[in-house]
């Protein structure tokens, strides 16, 4: 099974990663990060299917996928 995780404290709320989740499987988070920014988390509702286009997008690389 694949998943990702997201480095919190890397993220700047670009939102390119969400737009680009085929799966949905990206949202806003509610907390702040150092930054002041509202960062990506993963929704555990829904599932993964590794396609990487998250990373590959993430300016700040603070997204990982694992299979």
């Amino acid at each position: 099974m694949a998943g990702i995780t997201i480095e919190a404290e890397y993220c700047k709320a670009c939102g390119l990663c969400i737009t680009t989740c085929k799966k949905g499987v990206i949202r806003y988070g509610k907390g702040i990060n150092a930054m002041g920014y509202h960062a990506a988390e993963v929704d555990g509702t829904k599932g993964c299917i590794g396609c990487r286009l998250c990373a590959v997008v993430c300016p700040e690389a603070a997204i990982e996928v694992y299979r």
